[in-house]
């Protein structure tokens, strides 16, 4: 329903002050299981332990690379099966059939066979008395795990389970990701040689699809299917590459060659699961460790306290507030739901339609992606992909994310000031002395910050800051006990599943990539194209890392395209860190860019508007973003590149003035109502100041000069009548 051209919602005199709790509450998804009794205790077990397993691998005795991430995958699955379901369709308790109970039962009798024959070939060298048995699982184990799979599969979409019970059927799916890892594991010295080559044998290919089509399943319960579709079309790219045209034609492979080559670390084990093995599970861990004890809260609360008053306050405090929690969080949409079910209500009592408050905040939890020193994740995978530092990509980035969301904050400002709209109450609002006195509680991210630039590992820097958030915390009223840690911990599991899924999936596509040589294709359209114009390859680039971002998840998102379209860039002559970042860029922002833009559509959802014209509204609060990535080519300088510094400061300055130009032409608004010719006039001034030549900047000012000028006598004109 539209609900853009409702009466903006006032708050009477004597309003109750917000309440900004619900920023630290995770809401379940509506396919999200909510157990209780000994089946919640299971859960809460096997969550705990994950985290912990990680935590200790990071921190305390290291394991084998590629033992660590394919324990990660296949736990990381079945915490995935059991928490989500097939749908958003639960039972009522009680009434679940008991034909539905005895289909179960056979999935996990299933299930367990295989997971004991893999247990039978893990034995056998040790035991004599297994050989027999091993040969029988060598021979017949491939099958029968297929045909659980199938079964399973087929059975979780019919039945219908109850919401506050695990599912039988989906933990017949999780052993079979258990088993499907452990037999990995198991032959992982062999795996290494014969993965992906015509000597990989039946069972290889029986037991790396079961593990693929796991994966692809999970991806679908978390994400939708729009990663999943794009994720099988390059899977079916791999084997009909002999039947296509021209640069897409390759001479295909046969099933058992792909699944076990994608099955490696030039695919699922590759770069996105050694960042969500290690940094993203951190990081999402420190942000669970934040919510638990309400630091999340104090942020938003100390937001308002500063901003709240102001014209617009809420959308102002919306870009801080949602900017800070996305760029922990590592998810646009995820972010929305968090932040806006708060900042969105308040913005509409301070007079912003549906539309725009949706916006506001999609556009704000989007520009976490790219703020640093976290980057929703992504500078941890930029880190991976290019072997460029940690601190140099967190460093390059500070500039463009200042330009970003000085692009929002105006686009705020000037609609509040155009619209005539009032901040909040003093009474609405919380007391900033009071908070002050608890300003300890930013400790966390200040040492998050500092240990990192004085040259602590990013593990060691993310478990020093996790650890200062629980002992704040026993400074407040959420005191962080033991048992508050245990549910820390299992909160981070819920929250990260979603993201090893993900990463996971987007190996799949990595791999595809690699295995074809797609990616090498691409990158000689891109330098044929940049032959005739590099302005034209950049833009060919543009699109299509918004393309293959749209309706993906920001970190699957860009490593696609980093996989794809960062080769060519770097093939025509532009250096890797402003190649990368290029596509970073597009590929974060296509959460925002219609027709498909996960972060506005959740937006939309929240505030009751039509969601392509939040998404709409969305792509006009971050355009910046979509201008701000060609400078990184033509003014590197914007990425703190190079060692002159009074060319970065200019940079800045000048950009900070043709940001506020060009929210003034897209918001018709500089001192008063903008006509067409001062639209224009403000817009080619903003774009002329952004691009980074003085001499370009000279003629930014002067058009700039001659719009202000005659907006400021307009404006004493209209005084005086």
């Amino acid at each position: 329903m539209n609900n853009d051209n409702k009466s903006t919602e006032t708050l009477a005199p004597g309003s109750p002050p917000l309440d900004s709790s619900s920023v630290d509450e995770i809401k379940p998804a509506g396919n999200e299981r909510l157990p209780v009794g000994i089946s919640a205790f299971c859960l809460f077990l096997i969550c705990v332990v994950y985290i912990s397993f990680h935590l200790y691998a990071l921190n305390i005795q290291p394991i084998e690379t590629w033992t660590f991430r394919i324990v990660h995958i296949s736990v990381g699955l079945l915490v995935g099966f059991l928490l989500l379901g097939a749908s958003n369709r639960f039972d009522e308790p009680k009434h679940t059939s008991t034909w539905v109970r005895g289909i179960g039962a056979i999935c996990l009798v299933l299930s367990l066979c295989v997971a004991a024959m893999v247990a039978v070939l893990w034995l056998s060298p040790h035991y004599p008395t297994f050989l027999n048995a091993a040969e029988l699982a060598q021979n017949f184990l491939g099958g029968i795990a297929a045909s659980t799979l199938v079964i399973s599969l087929l059975a979780s979409y019919t039945c219908v389970g109850e919401r506050g019970r695990l599912s039988i059927i989906d933990a017949s799916l999780g052993i079979l990701a258990l088993a499907a890892g452990a037999y990995i594991v198991l032959s992982l010295e062999r795996w290494r040689m014969v993965a992906g080559t015509p000597f990989a044998g039946e069972l290889d290919f029986y037991m790396s699809a079961v593990g693929i089509i796991l994966i692809l399943e999970l991806t679908r319960r978390v994400a939708g299917l729009a990663l999943v579709a794009i994720t099988g079309v390059f899977m079916l790219y791999a084997f009909i590459g002999p039947w296509l045209p021209g640069i897409f034609e390759h001479s295909g492979y046969s099933p058992g060659r792909f699944f076990t080559y994608i099955y490696t670390d030039n695919g699922v084990l590759g770069p996105t699961i050694a960042v969500s093995s290690t940094y993203i599970v951190l990081f999402i861990t420190f942000a669970a460790f934040l919510q638990k004890s309400h630091v999340g809260e104090y942020f938003v609360n100390f937001a308002f306290s500063v901003a709240g008053r102001s014209k617009g306050g809420p959308a102002k405090v919306a870009v801080f507030a949602s900017g800070l929690m996305g760029m922990i969080n590592g998810t646009s949409a995820g972010n929305v739901v968090s932040t806006g079910s708060l900042t969105i209500p308040l913005m509409r009592r301070v007079g912003y339609e549906a539309r725009s408050a949706g916006s506001i905040e999609a556009a704000a939890s989007t520009g976490g992606q790219i703020a640093p020193p976290i980057m929703g994740a992504g500078a941890f995978i930029m880190a991976e992909v290019t072997g460029i530092p940690y601190t140099d990509i967190a460093v390059a980035a500070i500039i463009p994310a200042v330009l970003y969301f000085l692009s929002i904050y105006f686009m705020v400002d000037l609609e509040a000031e155009r619209k005539g709209m009032r901040g909040l109450r003093s009474e609405e609002l919380p007391k900033l002395r009071s908070l002050l006195k608890q300003a300890y509680l930013f400790f966390p991210v200040i040492i998050l910050i500092a240990t990192l630039f004085m040259g602590y590992s990013v593990i060691r820097a993310g478990t020093l800051a996790l650890i200062a958030a629980a002992v704040v915390s026993w400074l407040t009223p959420h005191w962080m006990g033991p048992r508050a840690i245990l549910s820390a911990l299992a909160l981070s599991a819920r929250m990260v599943i979603p993201l090893v899924a993900v990463c996971a999936c987007a190996g799949i596509v990595v791999g595809v990539i690699a295995m074809t040589g797609v990616g090498a294709r691409f990158a000689s359209l891109l330098l044929g194209i940049a032959d005739n114009s590099q302005f034209l390859a950049l833009l060919f680039a543009m699109l299509i890392s918004i393309l293959l971002g749209m309706g993906m998840p920001t970190t699957a998102a860009y490593a696609v395209a980093a996989s794809v379209i960062a080769p060519g860039l770097q093939d025509i002559g532009i250096p890797p860190l402003v190649a990368h970042f290029f596509v970073f860029y597009y590929a974060v922002i296509s959460a925002i860019t219609p027709p498909v833009a996960l972060a506005s559509y959740a937006a939309a959802a929240i505030a009751g508007s039509d969601p392509l014209k939040t998404s709409i509204t969305s792509f006009k609060f971050g355009l910046a973003a979509f201008v701000v990535p060609f400078l990184f080519y033509y003014s590197p300088a914007i990425l703190m590149q190079g060692d002159d510094w009074l060319q970065i400061a200019r940079i800045l300055i000048t950009g900070s003035f043709g940001i506020y130009l060009l929210a003034a032409s897209v918001q018709a608004w500089c001192f008063g109502p903008l006509n067409l010719m001062m639209r224009g006039a403000a817009l080619a001034a903003g774009l002329a100041m952004m691009a980074g030549g003085v001499a370009t900047d000279l003629v930014g000012i002067a058009v700039a000069v001659i719009v202000i000028g005659s907006q400021l006598k307009l404006r004493r004109h209209n005084a005086t009548i």
